[in-house]
């Protein structure tokens, strides 16, 4: 994917589009691209419309590069210590270095290559300091709201107190500082317009939904099952909030008490908790139930869900998880998989009836729905198509590009330099997120 090809002409709309003359610096810290496959939507789209687009992120297995230039993107990179579950001193160092190199670097991308908007992805809610000391200079703010992170606090050390009212704090000044703010779903513009006080007209929606070219339905790898008849499907990180303790915990249930040890669980992904997950599965005897490959390319991914009959999303209920759109649900309804998920409210709004709710932070319920699920191929293949028909009709990554672009129309009008958009069919063409 690397390349060094020039900046304009590759994608069809550069020279002429929208973004021409447009310099668009996008901050993440928590993944690296073009493994985070919102941000790399979201930047690859913007080249398409014509803008020039940077990006600071951490480095991360296989992306340990500190510059390339893909796909027209401009890629800098950062070392980023491990993510701090251990402690208050750790989470705050984390924080404090991810900062300091995304400063540098900023004012590196703004003095070597110019920057207009500053796009920043939270966690944490520390960009808007960039922001500040990239203010003297024009550069405005465009605050990507990926997290709540009072709630993502309050989950991770299970108390609020003093810094979770820093945490509100700095949420408070990030939506403040932005001239223009996305939203991942409705509840977060809702959380934007009311805790943030942002003009209803300053906010925009613009999901996270899975590029339908991406995600290719394809044959199984029987190989994978590990000798199982059935195989349950699981992606994304490893971590506190994400509820892999549960999904153990369900495992031992359902093949232990409930008798079936015609099951194998596939875990793609890695994070901050994947030891402690692993030696849970050891400590329970669960071991030739289990496969972990890691953090893996999209080819691994995709073998492993599209040999899943069932996909499982074990978040944890917390004021987090039932606000938050999780990506893993919308990329199992793009393969055609049921969902079996906890009752959260935002999960319910992106699965509808693609999927099987759980009772709360309840394994054995959650043990009871895959079971069901693995009884009735039926239901399994009408869930299947119906999640499947949502992604292409409503939820893909197509559907997120007017908003996106709408909201850079706004912020860009808001600096005096309006120009008229390009249809979304152009862009969608561009990028290659056409539906199917």
């Amino acid at each position: 994917m690397a390349s060094t090809g020039s900046e304009t002409g590759r994608d069809g709309l550069d020279a002429n589009g929208p973004g021409a003359g447009r310099r668009v610096l996008i901050v993440v810290e928590n993944l690296p691209v073009p493994f985070d496959r919102r941000v790399w939507s979201e930047a690859t789209t913007l080249v398409a419309a014509g803008y020039s687009v940077s990006v600071i992120c951490p480095t991360g297995k296989g992306y340990e590069a500190p510059y390339e230039l893909i796909d027209g993107v401009h890629v800098y990179r950062h070392k980023l210590r491990e993510e701090g579950e251990t402690g208050l001193m750790q989470y705050i160092r984390e924080y404090g270095s991810a900062l300091w190199s995304e400063l540098r670097l900023a004012h590196r991308v703004r003095r070597e290559r110019g920057v207009d908007v500053l796009h920043g992805c939270n966690p944490p809610d520390l960009i808007f300091l960039i922001a500040w000391t990239l203010r003297p200079f024009g550069i405005r703010y465009l605050f990507d709201h990926h997290d709540i992170c009072p709630e993502l606090y309050e989950t991770k050390f299970g108390k609020r107190g003093l810094l979770w009212r820093a945490m509100v704090l700095f949420e408070w000044l990030n939506f403040r500082t932005a001239s223009v703010s996305i939203a991942t779903n409705d509840s977060y513009a809702d959380i934007a317009r009311n805790r943030g006080g942002k003009a209803p007209g300053d906010v925009f929606v613009v999901r996270s939904g899975p590029k339908i070219d991406n995600m290719r339905i394809q044959e199984p790898k029987p190989e994978l099952r590990r000798g199982a008849k059935h195989l349950i499907g699981y992606v994304g990180v490893i971590g506190q909030q994400e509820g892999l303790d549960l999904l153990v915990e369900a495992a031992e249930h359902l093949t232990g008490p409930m008798g079936r040890g015609d099951v194998h669980f596939g875990i793609v992904g890695d994070g901050p908790q994947r030891s402690e997950i692993e030696d849970l599965v050891r400590e329970r005897g669960l071991e030739r139930f289990f496969t972990f490959t890691g953090r893996a390319p999209n080819d691994v991914l995709l073998d492993m869900l599209n040999t899943a009959d069932i996909c499982v999303n074990p978040d944890r209920a917390t004021p987090m998880n039932d606000l938050s759109t999780m990506n893993k649900i919308l990329e199992y309804m793009a393969l055609k998989k049921p969902v079996v998920q906890f009752d959260l409210r935002e999960g319910r709004i992106s699965a509808g009836e693609s999927s099987l709710y759980a009772k709360k932070n309840d394994p054995v319920d959650f043990a009871e729905k895959i079971v069901e699920l693995l009884d009735d191929p039926e239901a399994r293949e009408r869930m299947g198509e119906m999640g499947h028909r949502r992604i292409v009709e409503t939820l893909s990554w197509e559907h997120s590009i007017p908003p996106l672009l709408a909201a850079y129309e706004r912020i860009f009008t808001k600096m005096g330099r309006a120009v008229r958009a390009p249809s979304h069919r152009q862009v969608s063409a561009a990028t290659g997120s056409g539906s199917d």
